[in-house]
């Protein structure tokens, strides 16, 4: 049992330093491109200094109608440098959400890893039920102290499975559905205990525990995978 704490504290700090290492990289990255764009991205006075530039070349324009146009060219400079400054403003925004998606991303990715780690290390064990009680009065299932619900059908599946358990047996879809309705097993088809099957998983709710609680066993049928003396049927 130690090995077993000391394996997985090891592998929460490996996952941590993961996180970690990928958020700095992705910062650093995001970082570096930010600064080159913001470097590369033409001065928002160009165009005001070329028009500036022209006044100071082009001391023979005087007629009403040139000054005019220089004018006209100045306030269109004008216009482009306050553009340009909210362009800035929406680059540089994009590029804080794009790395708050990335980061996201990373943590997303790191936490379905180790959640799909968990599941199969709960597939490989299968589940541990220290005690199992069929309550028909209380149409219920109690494991481990958890109540799960069931409707009329799904209770006596489960108890014809439970049954069938405790006698180390495996049983078909047509021999449940034999058992619950009472006909032969030959009159009996298998897709109507396997169908029966399915709706126990599906009232039971949670996907994991019902396809690991009732198991399918290849070419034989179905069986919980429970220890038969901690079933009890009130």
């Amino acid at each position: 049992m130690p090995e077993i704490s000391t394996s997985a504290t090891d592998s929460l700090r490996a996952g941590n330093r993961v996180v970690g290492y990928g958020i700095a990289a992705i910062v650093v990255i995001l970082l570096l491109a930010t600064v080159v764009l913001f470097l590369n991205l033409p001065d928002a006075n160009a165009f005001n200094a070329r028009v500036e530039q022209l006044f100071l070349d082009n001391d023979d324009l005087k007629t009403g109608a040139e000054l005019k146009l220089l004018e006209i060219l100045a306030q269109s400079g004008t216009s482009y440098a306050e553009i340009f400054v909210t362009y800035r403003a929406v680059i540089f925004v994009l590029l804080v959400f794009s790395t708050a998606l990335l980061i996201a991303t990373l943590v997303f990715l790191v936490t379905i890893i180790a959640l799909n780690r968990r599941i199969s290390a709960i597939q490989r064990s299968g589940i541990q039920v220290a005690s199992m009680m069929i309550s028909r009065e209380a149409r219920a299932v109690y494991i481990n102290d958890l109540e799960f619900a069931l409707t009329e059908a799904a209770l006596e599946t489960l108890a014809v499975l439970a049954e069938a358990r405790m006698d180390d047996e495996v049983l078909t879809g047509a021999q449940i559905e034999a058992v619950i309705s009472g006909r032969n097993e030959a009159d009996c088809d298998e897709a109507a205990g396997a169908t029966r099957i399915k709706r126990l998983r599906d009232t039971l709710g949670n996907q994991l525990v019902s396809e690991l609680l009732v198991k399918t066993v290849a070419r034989r049928g179905y069986v919980l995978a429970v220890g038969k003396d901690v079933i009890k049927m009130v």
